[in-house]
């Protein structure tokens, strides 16, 4: 069975709704989209749709970094507090900026995957629809006390990002979201990607959908903040991401220095699973991002040894892993591991 007719009878059989693009080298190889951007005028997902990423994102925000390390405004070992003007009373004074890319800081999180499942459950108190800042978010963990000593362990921790999004900010003089656009969306030719509001989502956007018992449905307009920023909540589409891997890959966006510091694996996170920064690393031969909220799944990997590039995006909470388990399976004979 060829790879486009085994992707196609998948997405049928499991109504997956969504984007799928591949390209090995020159070559495309998928082109593919499935199911509805909007239930309920029946408009459909589009290659060129532009799906929320979620996670993803990070790995934007640890580019960003590192452009600015290059600008020698900062380095990989500037401590956190030195770049920042808020109060933390509890953080370990040793956090450096090579902690919080690499999740090993031991910061508290605003939404900690250990002990929480529910996203929408942080909205209970504050409204989403006032989380339109990475400062907003300051008030969920900055008094919080260190799970763990700097650089003792991995934890994925979103409020790490939250905090590069601040020193961005502090630094450029742009927000996160404008320094992106500009410095990696721009000169990435990622033409069609941004940081939207919900209430302002463009044309050719997939709203996320919710799926309930008995066939209900809701959209996660309420469900994540009102605006992606540094830790996650940006929109591309397919082409733009297979797009950000060949400008990545070509040093376009860093000098070869940092994209090879960027793909090297600086801390296990368990067997065979390392994390670089703002990307997973199954290596020698497997970088990967991913990203899930209600509403959106994701994952996009490039596998240097072929020079194959993968997008997998969709407008449902689930979807994407089995698909590019499937991928994977298809050109390696093995289904991979979920991160």
């Amino acid at each position: 069975m060829n790879l486009n007719t085994m992707i196609h009878n998948h997405a049928e059989h499991n109504r997956f709704s969504g984007s799928v693009v591949i390209k090995e080298k020159e070559s495309v190889l998928v082109n593919s989209s499935y199911g509805l951007a909007d239930r309920s005028n029946r408009r459909p997902n589009l290659i060129d749709t532009r799906f929320g990423i979620a996670s993803g994102c990070k790995l934007f925000t640890a580019v960003a970094i590192c452009q600015l390390v290059e600008k020698q405004w900062i380095s990989f070992h500037t401590s956190m507090k030195e770049c920042l003007p808020y109060s933390f009373p509890h953080f370990d004074d040793s956090i450096t900026i090579h902690h919080l890319l690499t999740h090993t800081s031991g910061i508290p999180d605003y939404f900690d995957e250990e002990v929480m499942d529910d996203f929408e459950e942080l909205w209970k108190q504050t409204p989403m629809y006032l989380m339109t800042r990475g400062e907003d978010f300051l008030p969920f963990f900055q008094n919080e006390h260190m799970k763990f000593l700097p650089g003792e362990r991995f934890h994925y921790n979103n409020a790490g990002y939250i905090l590069l999004g601040l020193i961005i900010e502090k630094l450029s003089g742009l927000t996160v979201q404008e320094y992106i656009e500009r410095h990696i969306f721009r000169t990435g030719m990622m033409n069609a990607s941004g940081y939207f509001r919900l209430d302002r989502l463009p044309e050719n956007t997939a709203y996320g959908y919710i799926d309930e018992p008995d066939h209900a449905w809701r959209t996660n307009f309420y469900s994540i903040p009102i605006q992606g920023g540094a830790d996650g909540g940006a929109y591309v589409t397919g082409p733009d991401m297979v797009q950000f891997w060949e400008a990545f890959k070509s040093n376009k966006l860093l000098s070869e220095e940092n994209t090879r510091r960027m793909t090297s694996p600086h801390v296990k996170v368990r067997e065979g699973v390392y994390y670089g920064y703002g990307m997973w690393l199954n290596p020698p031969n497997k970088h990967q991002v991913m990203g899930y909220d209600p509403g959106v799944s994701f994952h996009a990997a490039h596998y240097p040894e072929r020079d194959i590039k993968v997008a997998v995006l969709s407008n449902k909470s689930s979807g994407a892993f089995d698909l590019i388990k499937l991928i994977e399976n298809y050109f390696t004979g093995s289904g991979g591991e979920q991160q």
